[in-house]
């Protein structure tokens, strides 16, 4: 009897192993139907190749007046589109802030007037034959908001719901969405939930454009690292670099308050040319920072170690990829330093087969001065972008 039971023990767990055997492969059957992989047209990465950003016209407006018609006519023409076109570059991305466009607790609701001077912009972008990326590009307290209030996320969703809608019937090729510009959110989790929604939010709108997206903590290279991707299969996704920013930032007066001290830092780097700068840095803690940033070594070499990770992270979950934001603040920075750390991230991204987009047009970090109310390319960052300007142009 005792001999039969074991027996029909046996035969039990035999039949439950078959059972978990066959349900366990149903399940890994069904997870991998349910991977996205990607289906974003190759013509349509192929449009982000070499980009540049149109930066302070429709975001970053430090004008005491504001958003106002005659900035908007007035801060990037047509003759500077036909001059990027002339440059180059094959897209613009368009930082647009939507603080000025949400009605409070109507965010549906996007002013007509406000509208109108996008479209110019964007149809200004059009028929030069660049593409454009209408990159959603708020100041940090709205950023915040989205990081601690569910309510702020739909009334945030809500406005992307009517500006895709909007943006539906216009060229599916050569318009892209960007969900956020760098969020600003110390919990990764919560950003993939937020940028879920307001992906879904545009995707209803929209069903045939392709969306940008992002990492968390101002879509930094190693946050995208960390991001599993949408379950959206007509995604592109985008990391910005300025590694090491103790270089690409120094004398700046925003970020790490340490960097406005740091001036004349040399690239590649090296212990000799950091160990001469670390001294006009009154904080200890703040000097060695330098003195790491000399002991670190940053060369081409680096920047790959970087770089390929995220190009790694692309190619495991089949998913293309760009960098969409990188750059030197000009004002402190030795021009051939510039040139340098320009020219390496550049050949980096491109033997990686990473479309960029340089930030930015006409700015701090631009890759045109203004003169006389005329813009001037600098012929050094075309030649470290690998970009001629057309004769005539």
């Amino acid at each position: 009897m005792k001999c039969f039971r074991i027996m029909r023990c046996i035969g039990l767990l035999t039949i439950l192993g078959c059972f978990a055997s066959s349900f366990l492969s149903a399940q890994s059957s069904s997870v991998s139907a349910e991977h996205f992989s990607s289906s974003v047209l190759a013509s349509r990465v192929a449009r982000l190749r070499h980009g540049i950003n149109a930066s302070e016209w429709f975001a970053q407006v430090y004008d005491k007046r504001g958003y106002t018609r005659e900035h908007f006519q007035n801060w990037t023409t047509s003759e500077d589109v036909a001059l990027m076109k002339s440059m180059g570059f094959d897209h613009v991305r368009l930082s647009v802030n939507p603080q000025p466009l949400m009605a409070n607790h109507a965010p549906d609701e996007i002013s007509a007037e406000y509208l109108g001077y996008l479209d110019a912009a964007v149809n200004m972008i059009l028929d030069q034959g660049l593409s454009v990326v209408i990159d959603l590009h708020p100041d940090s307290d709205f950023k915040s908001r989205l990081a601690k209030e569910d309510t702020f996320v739909q009334e945030f969703a809500d406005f992307w719901r009517a500006l895709a809608r909007h943006y539906s019937s216009w060229d599916r090729e050569r318009v892209f969405f960007e969900i956020l510009n760098e969020p600003e959110f110390t919990d990764r989790y919560r950003w993939y939930g937020v940028q879920a929604r307001l992906a879904a939010a545009i995707r209803e709108r929209a069903p045939q454009h392709t969306i940008i997206a992002a990492g968390a903590r101002w879509s930094n290279d190693d946050e995208l690292v960390f991001l599993e991707p949408l379950r959206d299969p007509n995604v592109i996704y985008n990391f910005h670099f300025y590694e090491p920013h103790i270089f690409t930032h120094q004398g700046a007066t925003w970020g790490e308050y340490f960097w406005h001290w740091v001036k004349g830092l040399h690239y590649p780097s090296s212990p000799d040319s950091a160990a001469k700068v670390a001294p006009a840095v009154p904080d200890a803690v703040d000097r060695l920072a330098v003195i790491r940033y000399g002991q670190d070594h940053w060369d081409a070499e680096r920047i790959d170690a970087e770089i390929t990770q995220v190009a790694e992270w692309a190619q495991q979950h089949g998913v293309p990829l760009v960098c969409n934001e990188f750059g030197v603040y000009r004002a402190y920075v030795n021009p051939d330093d510039r040139e340098a750390w320009i020219h390496d991230v550049r050949t980096v991204l491109e033997r990686h087969g990473v479309g960029w987009t340089m930030w930015d047009y006409s700015g701090s970090f631009g890759v045109v001065t203004k003169k006389d109310g005329r813009s001037v390319p600098d012929e050094a960052t075309l030649r470290a972008l690998g970009l001629t300007r057309q004769a005539g142009k």
